[in-house]
């Protein structure tokens, strides 16, 4: 099963020329979960062809402008095309304030069903057969979520050696092994999973903080993920500013990553301070902490594997 994750916009505070403002959509298969919506999000979502009328559901942050206002653009595109589904949209208290507004002072046109739901506590937002998205509290200005995709562990590999070596006949009796049912043979033997599958593999896990002040236990929530994607919007030099705004530097970012023991590290939301040529400040002090870590840039993909 695919996932992927593109980077619509990867800066903070302003848009610039090459950099739209934060916004990282994950596609699972057939599913969209965009995570943000900031200015340039649509410009992104068509340059690389992405259907953003099958977005099941958009989390946001908090509501200040450089994380949300993508978003009655995208809300009034939507009514272009054919949907039938809900979009259901998650965030702080206000974010159904925000839509609200945004819908009645822009006279959106507006066909098909908008489902607001406000977080008031951790836990889990979003639930699916085989993952979840689970909201935390972030430290900032106003108040600010985290989220994590997290799939569910998947069954053992199948061995069809071993189901033949018992005697079983391919086909649903398999496919049943397979699916983690015991199964009843015609000369009445009676067959576990565990016989023929091995150990059970894990699933993959996204994170997303931004905008935050650093403090160590975002590390327990975003650990062992296998793409963490954390603001670093100012250098190490400029730590005082960036706890004075709570904000975190790429350095603190890449703190966070080797706590949590993840294994990407995708840096975004830089400040408008920094060009093009000097982001590599911000990833030099992040690699020397953390070597896996990255720049991510607008249109970037970035494929989450599993391990086995």
């Amino acid at each position: 099963m695919n996932l992927e994750a593109f980077v619509l916009g990867c800066g903070g505070m302003m848009p610039l020329p090459n950099r739209h403002l934060t916004s990282v959509l994950l596609r699972r298969e057939g599913d969209l979960f965009l995570f943000d919506c900031g200015e340039g999000t649509q410009v992104s979502l068509r340059r690389l062809n992405l259907r953003w009328k099958k977005i099941s559901a958009i989390f946001i942050s908090h509501t200040h402008a450089d994380h949300v206002t993508g978003l009655p653009g995208l809300l009034m595109l939507s009514s272009q095309v054919d949907r039938d589904d809900p979009l259901y949209i998650y965030g702080p208290p206000r974010i159904a304030e925000y839509i609200e507004t945004s819908r009645r002072v822009l006279d959106m046109y507006i066909n098909y069903k908008i489902i607001v739901r406000e977080i008031a506590e951790p836990g889990i937002v979003y639930q699916a057969e085989d993952f979840h998205i689970r909201a935390f509290p972030l430290r900032h200005t106003k108040q600010c979520f985290g989220y994590t995709m997290e799939e569910y562990e998947r069954p053992g590999e199948f061995y069809p050696e071993k189901a033949e070596a018992l005697g079983i006949p391919m086909g649903p009796l398999w496919g049943k092994l397979q699916h983690g049912n015991a199964i009843l043979l015609p000369d009445g033997r009676q067959v576990l999973p565990e016989e023929v599958m091995g150990g059970k593999r894990s699933g993959r896990k996204f994170s997303f903080v931004t905008d935050s002040l650093y403090f160590p236990e975002i590390a327990a929530e975003v650990a062992g993920s296998d793409l963490f994607v954390c603001e670093g919007m100012f250098e190490q030099a400029l730590e005082e500013d960036a706890r004075d705004k709570k904000h975190m530097t790429a350095a603190q970012a890449a703190v966070l990553a080797r706590a949590a023991a993840v294994k990407r590290l995708a840096l975004i939301h830089y400040s408008p301070r920094y060009n093009t040529r000097e982001l590599d400040i911000l990833l030099d002090e992040a690699r020397a902490i953390f070597p896996a870590a990255a720049l991510s840039r607008d249109r970037m993909v970035i494929p989450l594997e599993f391990e086995d």
